[in-house]
């Protein structure tokens, strides 16, 4: 299997993004985490994130886990993530908050759980056959078909959130079969909110190394957003 992952500033003074790629036992851990940029310490916060979420899957997997097992250990993963955040809000970093989207692979499985509008994605034979449901005011407009994903990307309120991670606790949990050669995609809205799915897969569809596809995702993210860019594809063998 093969991963590659960067986090970049974009047009921001500060990163408030954080990633994790991490092979513990017979499992991978990826995970993308945005903290709030409305709201302060949104770098600590998302920071607290992948380093609660990493300790927690190397205290507990400390042998093979059954698929079963690892669901309830994510679930739990993302509640102990909340509840570091919320003890760690006060003064300054009062109210801060982060999303959390993160990927567990074992046995060409791959279970992933999600809180706010970073995004993992599966692509198979050039198509995107799955991605997280953002937890965001304008997916509940898709949803209720008053607006299409095209109209959402220019939509004054697409970067409002129901759930984060800190502040409004929810995390959605999706377990999925993949197969040789499918692409893993972990996002932060610098990506995906402004680069077209269609560049997405182009990038993809030409290149066929991890490091390849998330550099040159990197390029066009960076010639149309200020905001921080983080991308982690995974290619299963």
């Amino acid at each position: 299997m093969k991963v590659f992952g960067i986090t970049h500033r974009g047009g921001r003074d500060k990163n408030e993004d954080h990633i994790l790629i991490k092979k513990i036992g017979d499992i991978y851990l990826l995970a993308v985490a945005d903290g709030l940029g409305g709201h302060n310490a949104g770098d600590i916060a998302s920071k607290i994130a992948i380093e609660e979420l990493e300790k927690f899957f190397e205290k507990n997997c400390y042998k093979s886990l059954l698929y079963e097992e690892i669901e309830t250990i994510l679930k739990e993963a993302f509640k102990k993530v909340h509840n570091a955040i919320l003890n760690q809000s006060y003064g300054d970093r009062e109210e801060m908050g982060t999303t959390l989207t993160s990927v567990v692979i074992k046995d060409n499985k791959a279970i992933i759980a999600n809180c706010g509008d970073s995004r993992a994605y599966i692509i198979r034979d050039g198509k995107i056959i799955f991605k997280t449901k953002d937890h965001t005011y304008v997916q509940e407009l898709i949803d209720k078909g008053y607006l299409s994903e095209e109209e959402a990307m220019y939509h004054p309120y697409k970067h409002v959130l129901k759930h984060a991670l800190g502040i409004d606790f929810a995390v959605d949990i999706y377990k999925k079969e993949l197969k040789s050669g499918d692409i893993l995609l972990l996002s932060s809205d610098g990506l995906h909110d402004y680069v077209r799915e269609k560049e997405i897969l182009e990038v993809i569809n030409k290149y066929e190394e991890p490091k390849d596809i998330v550099e040159n995702l990197l390029k066009i993210a960076l010639k149309k957003t200020m905001d921080n860019v983080s991308i982690i594809v995974f290619k299963v063998k």
